[in-house]
């Protein structure tokens, strides 16, 4: 019965931002006219001068009081034009936005600050832009005084701030505020170590106040875990996923995987087209080299990681041969697993692996799989070998490992090994 009543209670909180419908344009110059008769030439051929790039496409959200609502993207994404919407800096071209309370909007560091005024008149000039009273300010004054730690430097000119004064002074004015909705984009690496410890029980603190609501901008996945309630991912001007903030944040990951894999297709095709008509790695002995995900590719420590390993062997004269495996971590870097030469095959021809790795060993992270092809007459003596193909970026595996209660640790948590399936291998 409590958690019916519980669930009432939140579903009966007022909605403090609605984001309906949401479209919005820009249109960037191709061709400019230098006089009225290249203009009339360009019109008369069709040229009108700019491409329309349609930043956001049909975006509608719904924010409640209390929530702590996480928006992530990549760069490009049309998030920073949301947030000026949002903050009336922009006029959507379709759709509406509400606001029910108080925004304070904090998009950019230090806009509308001015260097020749003082600290405490800027304070008084951010204040006011933010559409705040000369005495709701004096009221907030000192909590913004206390909280960026520049007592001593509130009457020089901020012109002779350091940067990092002036990224605590700017940051305090947004956060003290006594708004009833803070808008933060991309501001949880300001000021040093000890700074950021105080934003982060700032928000941890502000979490509990049921009547505040917070929308952040921002591109780490740990903080939109730790402070968010919910969240939404925007791809291309749209919403590809919404609600839950670790499944966001999990696809968010899974996105830029996809996006700098890619990247790594892109660079090696182009080497590929310049050196050899064999993709890197490979060659007419081994035309096919490469690692497919079978199961998912985001993950917990309770799961098992199968993959297939596809090869063509070329060569019928090679009658032994490894397949070495490794997993990198892709972002702290190391080789947290390795197989080495625990896979040995007999058979030439076209031929696909299947295999499985227990995560149980595994803490969070991004990992790629990578394998080599190789002869070892002596696997005394690992050196001596004949490579006879390697998996590139393009023909390499990626997966990611997030367990609840584990934050970014490098570690492995125990001692378990990669294995091929009862499977075995398969022709193809």
């Amino acid at each position: 019965m409590a958690s019916k009543e519980t669930a009432k209670k939140e579903d009966d909180r007022p909605v403090v931002l609605s984001v309906q419908h949401v479209a919005k344009s820009f249109r960037l110059p191709t061709e400019q006219a230098t006089g009225l008769k290249m203009a009339f030439l360009n019109w008369t051929k069709g040229v009108s001068g700019f491409t329309e790039q349609k930043v956001l496409r049909d975006i509608s959200f719904e924010v409640k009081q209390g929530d702590f609502f996480g928006i992530v993207g990549r760069n490009g994404s049309g998030k920073s034009t949301l947030l000026k919407i949002i903050s009336g800096i922009y006029v959507p071209d379709k759709g509406t936005v509400t606001v029910n309370g108080k925004l304070v909007s904090f998009i950019e560091l230090g806009v509308g600050f001015n260097p020749e005024l003082t600290g405490r008149e800027n304070v008084y000039l951010n204040g006011a832009l933010l559409g705040f009273t000369r005495e709701e300010i004096d009221a907030m004054y000192d909590d913004i005084v206390d909280f960026a730690e520049l007592g001593d430097f509130m009457d020089q000119k901020l012109k002779n701030y350091s940067s990092g004064m002036q990224v605590r002074l700017a940051f305090s004015v947004a956060i003290k505020a006594q708004g009833d909705i803070l808008v933060l984009d991309e501001v949880l690496a300001v000021g040093d170590e000890a700074f950021q410890r105080k934003c982060d029980n700032f928000f941890t603190d502000i979490k509990k106040d049921p009547t505040k609501t917070v929308i952040l901008v921002t591109h780490s996945m740990d903080a939109v875990k730790k402070y968010c309630t919910n969240a939404i991912l925007i791809k291309d001007g749209e919403i590809i996923a919404s609600g839950d903030k670790g499944d966001v944040a999990d696809r968010y990951t899974l996105e830029n995987l996809k996006v700098e894999r890619k990247k790594e297709q892109n660079s090696e095709k182009a080497e590929e087209e310049k050196e050899d008509e064999f993709p890197l790695g490979l060659s007419e002995r081994v035309p096919l080299f490469r690692i497919d995900p079978v199961s998912s590719q985001m993950l917990t420590c309770r799961d098992t990681f199968e993959f297939d390993v596809e090869y063509d062997l070329k060569d019928t004269s090679v009658k032994e041969f490894y397949i070495p495996m490794s997993v990198l971590d892709v972002k702290r870097g190391g080789v947290p697993y390795d197989c080495g030469v625990s896979f040995k095959f007999h058979e030439s021809g076209h031929h696909k692996v299947h295999f499985a790795l227990p995560l149980s060993l595994f803490n969070d992270g991004d990992f790629k799989i990578i394998a080599t092809m190789r002869i070892i007459p002596d696997t005394d003596n690992l050196k001596q070998f004949d490579q006879l193909a390697f998996t590139s970026d393009d023909n390499s595996c990626y997966f990611s490992v997030r367990n609840p209660g584990t934050r970014n640790f490098a570690g492995l948590l125990n001692d378990q090994a990669l294995t091929i399936q009862e499977t075995g291998i398969e022709d193809c």
